[in-house]
């Protein structure tokens, strides 16, 4: 069986690696991208460029850094690659895009995009560069398809931070919702198939995105802000009215549903859900298939923590049950975002400019959405042990890191990478003295 397996997951990496050669017109860059995609998926520890370049047995971090900064190919092309190839892997007709966003925490003031900011990463105001995600998920796994970094305002109209940063020109300040409905203008024009669209409050409260979600009849569940003005029927007919009021006044203390929005890592995430019909003005025929409802989530333990979200799917066939499952999935991106960061090195990067970080992440997504498929493979192929944990994705990667990609350095590279590293932290070294005597010989001044 282990050899069967083994000699099935060379077959899919060796697919994967057909799929992104296209995208790389000389042979350099090509090989440097699949020895970057191989030394994500492996051991080494902190997985920035340095470290990739030594585990892919380079002998300087150079060629690493010439495939991320100056080399030619579009991080859009294999983003597509990426995307169809999670599609392949993981489509259902069933499936839910989740949008979200993550933090990546940053010392300096250089890197593309980076500022104190709120970071639900950090779970305060950080310095740090702030990205959007599309996730796709299913039956059968769930992966990335799409990123996108946002640009502060601040950095958008900066014509100096641009040009360092190798912004290109094309790029404007969007804000979060807007670069989340360009990910999802993509999906849907590539025909990702996908029943629903979930994402939190700061998309879901966004009326822009809801408007253009309704406009392709594209259901969904998004979360919004308590203070959201949502329309109903009242005695005086049809207002606006905030959502924290609509469930003082239209849900009967009997109104409540005890359902599991999903398995967690502590059991299932069991919560009290009630659903409020909302006013839709019906100008056609065909518009009155389509409805609006306010899905409210109550925490068994503690009654005032409350989360609202807003519906829009078809009025037949659409039941509290699969709105609840629906609003779970949103869960699926933050295991998503651990395990990319955790198992992958998604945040470990050192790049500081616009087309180094779409590369980098681009290439550490589909990193993982390898890593994805190999699981979800195993478990369909092989099921799963009664006395067993069913494989998960970090083991996976463990068993392909010792089995399939592990390999001993060339004594000349190890010995290279010695020089290299002595001989920066030299450099390091004179600098930083060089600075102190400065500022000591100013002082004296």
């Amino acid at each position: 069986m282990a050899r069967g397996m083994l000699q099935e997951w060379e077959n899919e990496l060796r697919e994967l690696q057909s799929r992104i050669s296209c995208r790389f017109a000389r042979p350099q860059p090509r090989g440097r991208a699949l020895s970057y995609l191989r030394s994500l998926i492996g051991t080494s520890g902190r997985k920035n460029g340095w470290q990739i370049a030594e585990a892919a047995g380079e002998s300087t971090p150079d060629g690493m850094q010439r495939l991320l900064g100056t080399a030619r190919w579009d991080a859009g092309e294999v983003r597509d690659d990426l995307r169809s190839y999670v599609v392949e892997h993981f489509g259902e007709p069933e499936a839910v895009l989740i949008v979200d966003e993550t933090g990546f925490l940053k010392r300096g003031n250089r890197s593309v995009g980076v500022k104190r900011q709120y970071s639900g990463t950090a779970g305060g105001t950080e310095n740090c560069q702030v990205a959007v995600f599309l996730c796709y998920a299913s039956k059968k796994g769930a992966s990335f398809i799409d990123r996108a970094l946002y640009l502060p305002r601040e950095w958008a109209k900066d014509q100096q931070r641009r040009a360092e940063a190798g912004i290109p020109e094309e790029v404007g300040f969007t804000t979060k919702p807007a670069l989340a409905q360009r990910m999802l203008e993509r999906a849907f024009e590539a025909g990702v198939p996908a029943r629903w669209v979930v994402a939190d409050a700061l998309y879901g409260s966004n009326r822009s995105l809801r408007m253009f979600l309704e406009r392709r009849e594209q259901p969904f569940v998004l979360a919004v802000k308590s203070d959201e003005s949502l329309w109903t029927l009242t005695d005086r007919g049809p207002a606006q009215v905030r959502a924290d009021e609509l469930l003082a006044s239209e849900i009967h203390p009997d109104g409540w549903r005890r359902l599991s929005a999903g398995a967690g890592s502590k059991g299932e995430r069991l919560y009290e859900w009630a659903l409020v019909p909302l006013f839709r003005l019906q100008l056609t025929i065909e518009e009155r298939a389509w409805g609006h409802w306010l899905l409210v989530r109550r925490s068994i333990e503690d009654p005032d923590e409350i989360a609202y979200h807003v519906v829009f799917a078809p009025r037949e066939g659409v039941t509290l049950q699969e709105l609840v499952k629906v609003a779970g999935a949103r869960w699926r991106i933050e295991d998503s975002f651990e395990a990319a960061k955790g198992e992958f090195g998604m945040d470990e990067y050192e790049v500081r400019k616009w087309i180094a970080w779409h590369r980098h992440i681009t290439l550490c997504l589909l990193a993982h959405a390898f890593v994805g498929v190999l699981r979800s493979e195993e478990v369909r192929k092989r099921g799963t042990s009664e006395d067993l944990l069913p494989l998960t994705l970090p083991e996976v990667r463990r068993l392909l890191c010792s089995l399939l990609l592990a390999k001993l350095p060339e004594e000349r590279a190890v010995l290279s990478w010695s020089c290299w590293r002595r001989r920066h932290q030299l450099r390091a070294k004179r600098c930083h003295y060089r600075r102190r005597l400065e500022r000591l010989r100013g002082g004296n001044g």
